[in-house]
């Protein structure tokens, strides 16, 4: 090793102790909020689908630009608060809101709240997004359980100095998506009356809208459905340990399957309209999880 190869794997080390500390002292002030708490779950929810959060009961509710290191996110429809409280009998971290890669954070910086739910104990790890429709036979208000996900965002998360306090240098992602917790979100499916499908995601860097050459590339990867978050919290989740699931709400059809021009104002309605009955979904997926 020369001398230049020396002086990165140094500078590298020291990054990776630096964000391991902005971990703790992150996780070191939640607590110090909320001593007795320790959350079972990490429920996630994106793009407009915030209304989960009035289910919570006590909940306890922290402001993301107060919590050190934590990214604040800037999209519309996310919040950026950390609830803390009980869910269908259940401890439960709650995240009104995601940072995204487009946002100019940096993957560590997106992840850290992953890193940090998952440090304090969390087992399971459940998210919601918002998705473009590349498959034909998907339409707008579909809700689809994620099975798998193709990473075409150039990054990955768990890029950086092996760090054995998280998780082993290359943790396998076979089942990155639970096949359990899908068995159960299909049967709180079933209680709830709300339809889901099962898919495949497929992760864009954004934030430009995906082009047509783009959704027919994803289409002949197998990817039902293509978006701009969650698939790098789903390999630090996994990584860590967390059984993981991700229920996708369509809320338009990708680029050119379509005459119509893509529009955030689209998108936020389409969640909009299927918050209701993505709330059922959860609150039932809750209640069978208790049991």
């Amino acid at each position: 090793m020369n001398r230049d190869e020396r002086e990165m794997t140094r500078e590298a080390r020291e990054a990776g102790e630096k964000y391991y500390g902005q971990v703790v002292e992150a996780l070191e002030y939640l607590s110090a909020l909320a001593p007795n708490f320790r959350p079972e779950l990490a429920l996630i929810l994106g793009s407009g689908l915030g209304s989960v959060a009035d289910e919570l009961e006590d909940a306890l509710v922290v402001d993301a630009g107060n919590i050190p290191h934590w990214p604040v996110p800037t999209a519309p429809g996310h919040a950026g608060r950390v609830l803390l409280g009980r869910l269908r009998g259940r401890d439960v971290a709650l995240l009104q809101g995601r940072a995204h890669f487009y946002e100019g954070y940096s993957m560590r910086r997106i992840t850290l709240g992953v890193r940090v739910l998952g440090m304090w104990g969390a087992k399971q790890y459940v998210a919601t997004n918002a998705s473009g429709g590349v498959s034909f036979s998907l339409r707008p208000g579909d809700l689809v359980l994620v099975q798998d996900h193709i990473n075409l965002m150039g990054d990955n998360p768990l890029i950086g100095p092996d760090e054995p306090r998280w998780n082993e240098r290359f943790p396998d992602m076979t089942y990155a998506y639970s096949p359990r917790l899908t068995r159960l979100l299909e049967r709180a499916s079933v209680a709830s009356g709300v339809p889901v499908q099962r898919g495949i995601y497929a992760a864009f860097s954004g934030p430009s809208y995906e082009t047509p050459a783009e959704v027919r590339m994803a289409r002949l990867l197998g990817a039902d459905l293509v978006g701009m978050s969650t698939v790098p919290e789903v390999l630090v989740a996994n990584a860590m340990g967390m059984e993981t699931a991700v229920i996708s709400c369509v809320a338009n059809k990708g680029a050119g399957m379509t005459e119509n021009m893509l529009t955030e104002s689209e998108v936020l309605a389409a969640m909009e309209r299927s918050s209701q009955g993505l709330a059922r979904l959860l609150l039932a997926f809750m209640e069978i999880l208790s049991e």
